[in-house]
């Protein structure tokens, strides 16, 4: 039961994962004052700010230097740790604001391709009513066309026409 003893009260064991609950709390905290909404997930979900990965790499090198000096060992291996863990931290939250921009793009693309292609169909919809109707127009002429003039109307018409001029008739 010693080892257990010593990891509990390992110093830089407490102060890194003190360090990156402190920094996961801060980033629920800010999380639900700007989302109006508690998620409690966010105490251990990866990404946003602040970085409990950077905290915790950051606390473990400074801990080292305050306990064995910044000119030892512990410190340099610790300090080059959390160099390279913050620089690749950036780098990912760099690219993912690339690609949140170029996936903002695309969204908003297929939302006006999506109301181009609903009104194109709207648009043949109304289309095809407006051949029908035509069509039932064409019919009704076609009916019209099929009465045989009445060629007593046209003779009293005319013979009106040479008597009394032309009428409305």
């Amino acid at each position: 039961m010693n080892w257990l003893h010593e990891l509990i009260t390992n110093r830089f064991l407490i102060t890194g994962v003190s360090s990156w609950f402190v920094a996961q709390l801060a980033k629920t905290i800010i999380h639900a004052i700007i989302n109006k909404k508690l998620v409690l997930e966010r105490m251990v979900g990866d990404g946003g700010m602040p970085s409990g990965h950077s905290a915790t790499v950051t606390s473990l090198a400074m801990i080292s230097g305050l306990s064995y000096g910044f000119d030892s060992f512990q410190f340099a291996v610790t300090a080059l740790l959390a160099i390279i863990v913050c620089h690749d931290a950036m780098g990912v939250r760099l690219e993912t604001g690339k690609q949140a921009m170029v996936l903002n793009e695309l969204t908003k693309a297929f939302e006006a391709l999506t109301k181009y292609k609903a009104q194109k169909e709207k648009d043949q919809l109304e289309i095809e009513k407006l051949k029908a109707e035509i069509e039932k127009l064409k019919e009704g002429l076609r009916n019209q066309a099929d009465i045989p003039d009445d060629g007593f109307l046209d003779a009293i018409k005319g013979t009106a026409e040479k008597t009394w001029g032309k009428t409305d008739v």
